[in-house]
């Protein structure tokens, strides 16, 4: 069997029954009415947006249990303010939560045209899989076009030598483990009874080379559905509308659902994630997929804040170390060394070749993205 294929791979038909199954897919809310107004207002908040973008804005419908909101009466203004619809809704919103809404709408649009997302969106464009052939040598580069990563023969070569996708769940059901009682990162994970290791070692397995089975596995996925305030909205399974799940987690305190990820977020993450692959045995065992998979990560973090990447060569060397392992543990499973920590505090702390941060696309280019 191909490394790269998943168990338990549905059949094509099976597929396309479930694809035509799941109308407006690509929706990120969905009920069955909108304002005409807040449609004109979507319009021309996204008249610059990609198309993608456009197309998402305009699948967003909403329902309410609010009278008001059917009536469309607006709800009390102070003088001055214009009335507006709320971007998701279609409600009337006095200033306060009309901005809130927005903010969120925009924060959702923006994830959803980064680069890697957007690649990501047009799987089922790609060829199924790359060919496999030999690895040039030990250093795979990082490949990264127009800010979204790019996979190559190497990288699926890759995967195939550390045991394909089963050896990559290990992994990943690994993390999870650890997340589910971490109690920074838990709150941002609203059900343990999702087959989220699965679904991230097929994230990785696709963004590697190895064919499309994330993209095929969303597809059949039966209708999600989130809560914002009041409103009840259908999600659509992709990595943009997971992560605003995650933002809007009941879990989180209420002063602090809604807050994009942080650089604290990200630092735990991703020493959880390290910590994992080493548990597994991937890091010991395949040095040459350490090496690529912490530049990986380096590059897919940046989503969140530009401060993230330099940390991941430090949260590496963090699981490498039992002694932080059992600190770790003693304390509950709470990394009190980076909670609450000043940001730029912390970044003075690594080595000076680690804090510089370029971007993919700097003309002289800092880690991950440099070719050494």
């Amino acid at each position: 069997m191909n490394a790269c294929q998943p168990h338990g791979a549905l059949p094509l038909a099976s597929l396309a029954a479930n694809i035509r199954s799941l109308d407006a897919s690509s929706a990120i809310f969905s009920a069955n009415s909108l304002p005409a107004r807040a449609m004109d207002w979507a319009r021309s908040k996204l008249s610059s947006a990609s198309s993608a973008g456009r197309r998402a804005v305009t699948a967003i419908r909403g329902t309410s249990k609010s009278p008001k909101a059917s009536s469309g009466a607006p709800h009390p203004i102070p003088p001055g303010k214009e009335n507006m619809p709320c971007p998701i809704n279609g409600m009337f919103l006095n200033s306060v939560e009309a901005d809130r809404a927005r903010e969120a709408a925009d924060a959702l649009r923006d994830m959803e045209n980064d680069p890697d997302i957007v690649e990501e969106r047009r799987a089922k464009d790609k060829v199924p899989e790359l060919p496999l052939r030999p690895q040039p040598g030990p250093f795979v580069p990082l490949e990264v076009v127009q800010g979204a990563h790019r996979p190559s023969a190497a990288t699926r070569a890759m995967v195939e030598r550390i045991g394909g996708i089963p050896r990559l769940q290990q992994f990943t059901e690994k993390f999870y483990e650890r997340s589910f009682v971490d109690p920074h990162i838990d709150r941002f994970i609203a059900e343990h009874s999702e087959p989220h290791g699965r679904r991230f070692a097929f994230w990785i397995a696709e963004k590697l080379g190895c064919g499309t089975p994330w993209t095929e596995e969303r597809r059949t996925r039966p209708r999600k559905y989130m809560h914002f305030g009041d409103e009840r909205m259908q999600v659509s399974h992709d990595r943009s509308s997971a992560h605003f799940a995650a933002w809007y987690s009941p879990k989180r305190e209420g002063h602090k659902r809604g807050l994009h990820f942080v650089p604290e977020d990200a630092r735990v993450w991703m020493r959880l994630h390290f910590w994992a692959a080493r548990e597994t045995g991937l890091f010991d065992e395949h040095p040459d997929f350490m090496d690529y998979y912490m530049r990986f990560i380096g590059h897919f973090v940046s989503v969140y804040s530009s401060k993230s990447p330099p940390f991941t060569r430090e949260s590496a060397r963090w699981s490498a170390d039992p002694k932080n392992i059992q600190r770790y543990l003693e304390a509950g499973n709470r990394m009190t060394d980076v909670l609450g920590k000043d940001v730029e505090e912390e970044l003075r702390k690594l080595p000076a070749e680690e804090r510089i941060y370029t971007g993919s696309r700097a003309a002289i280019p800092s880690w991950p993205y440099n070719q050494a």
